[in-house]
C-alpha cells in the first residue's frame, strides 16, 4: 500500500485528476469520480510490475503563472 498524491482540475466539461508520483492520469464528471477513477487506473499502471517506479511526492504546492505563449 502506498499514498498516492494528485491534483484534480477542470479541463473543458470534465474533471481530471493527474497524479504526482508516476505519470498516470484520469477523468470524470466530478471530482470524486476522477479520483476514483485515477485510483484504478494507478492500481491497473502497476499490476503486472515487478518492480514499480514510484515517486515519494511531498509539499506539494499548486499555483498559476502567465506565461508567454
Amino acid at each position: 500500500m502506498r499514498q498516492m498524491a494528485y491534483v484534480v482540475y477542470r479541463e473543458d466539461e470534465f474533471m481530471v485528476a493527474q497524479c504526482l508520483n508516476v505519470d498516470v492520469s484520469s477523468f470524470g464528471a466530478t471530482s470524486d469520480e476522477a479520483i476514483a477513477n485515477l485510483k484504478e487506473a494507478v492500481e491497473l499502471y502497476f499490476e503486472n510490475e515487478s518492480n514499480p517506479a514510484f515517486s515519494t511526492v511531498a509539499d506539494v504546492k499548486v499555483g498559476e503563472e502567465t506565461v508567454n505563449a
